[in-house]
């Protein structure tokens, strides 16, 4: 909304001309991020008293380490603010005309939903399971297959790109990778569901799911931009010079207005910032399934429209191995009796066996921080 109204003195006022500043992307990235930032500073202190008012306390289970019984009570479903923070200024900054965002926005959102009501659950009945794990999936798979039916079947997409697998590492122009409309609904599906429980499964320690995610959210800002941007750049070809879009230049698909959710994950980089500064260990409040399954669908759809389903693999990597993790161990205990780790998720394994749980969350960190040098790197080698 802003971002109109400031378009609009611009050219109703002569004097405003230097207003014309918020057409570009780069710009409102940065007010963006700024906008979160503010809003979780200002607005954190005031929530977190008055979800400890309410007695909105985190739920531990018993079966979980014990060294997390003392966090009991600590205030939680603080991803209300995250969402408040993010999409304030998504509304503030962008395009409102761009479809791209508007289904980020449901999305997340939706799944924001989801998780309050599983929140909400867990408080009013003092039991740490909440919603039904098939409720909450059928929520999640409904509200995806809304936004990826959308997507697929509107003209948001080119129709040339629409059902192309993007590899990282190999060049988007030079191979010819499609999956059939019938399979990339589901794959798409998969992408959004699954990194929304996979966030979800992280978010076990202070600030330990909210570090990756402000660090893959980075990274998605750039690949964003990437492929939306119609910046030209200069290319050499036959010892002449021809100016080519970004991400014509990087062989990446390009995906004409996607650049706006650049500004859509500056946002989500401002907001997980202003509530790691409450979230860090040792937290004063946590984000609760509405902030973690919320987030984690945001990622997805990310991915899913800027064609990076394969390369948020690679900058999630410490969502995949948390939900891996849980998945090995259930199935070993099904199949052997036996357990692989000393519990799952992994991070509990490693506190089990003797790590501090800031070394666990630092270390995670790094990797996340690691893996997102390496998805990056993919767009220039390939």
């Amino acid at each position: 909304m802003l971002f109109h109204l400031l378009l609009r003195l611009k050219d109703a006022v002569s004097w405003l001309s230097w207003l014309n500043v918020v057409r570009y992307t780069s710009t409102r990235m940065i007010a963006a991020t700024m906008t979160a930032l503010l809003l979780s500073f200002l607005l954190s202190p005031w929530f977190i008293r008055l979800l400890a008012a309410q007695q909105i306390g985190q739920v531990v289970r018993d079966d979980g380490p014990q060294s997390h019984l003392s966090k009991r009570g600590t205030p939680t479903m603080g991803g209300t603010l995250i969402l408040f923070a993010l999409v304030i200024p998504t509304l503030l900054w962008c395009d409102l005309r761009n479809g791209y965002v508007w289904l980020a926005l449901l999305v997340t959102v939706g799944y924001g939903v989801v998780g309050f009501l599983d929140d909400y659950l867990k408080l009013a009945r003092k039991n740490p399971k909440g919603l039904p794990g098939r409720v909450k999936m059928a929520a999640q798979i409904a509200i995806g297959a809304v936004a990826v039916v959308i997507l697929f079947w509107s003209d948001l997409m080119p129709p040339d790109q629409r059902y192309r697998l993007s590899l990282p590492f190999v060049a988007f122009q030079r191979h010819r990778l499609l999956l059939p409309l019938w399979l990339y609904v589901p794959f798409a599906l998969i992408v959004i569901v699954g990194t929304s429980n996979a966030v979800n499964l992280t978010d076990g320690l202070d600030g330990l799911a909210i570090g990756p995610v402000i660090i893959s959210s980075g990274t998605f800002m750039i690949l964003a931009y990437v492929v939306g941007v119609e910046t030209l750049v200069v290319k050499h070809v036959g010892g002449q010079s021809v100016g080519v879009r970004l991400a014509d230049y990087l062989y990446l698909p390009h995906i004409p207005a996607a650049a706006e959710l650049a500004v859509f994950a500056a946002g989500m980089v401002g907001a997980g910032i202003g509530f790691l500064w409450y979230n860090s260990y040792p937290a004063t409040v946590f984000m609760g399934d509405v902030g973690a399954l919320a987030l984690g669908g945001a990622l997805g759809m990310m991915a899913v429209e800027t064609k990076n389903e394969f390369t948020l693999l690679v900058v999630g990597g410490i969502f995949v191995v948390e939900a891996v993790s849980v998945m090995v161990q259930v199935a070993s205990y099904r199949l052997t009796g036996k357990r692989v780790f000393k519990m799952a998720p992994i991070h509990h394994h490693f506190e089990l066996k003797g790590w501090p749980e800031p070394k666990v969350i630092v270390r995670f960190w790094i990797i996340s921080f690691f893996l997102a040098l390496i998805g990056l790197m993919a767009l220039k080698v390939r």
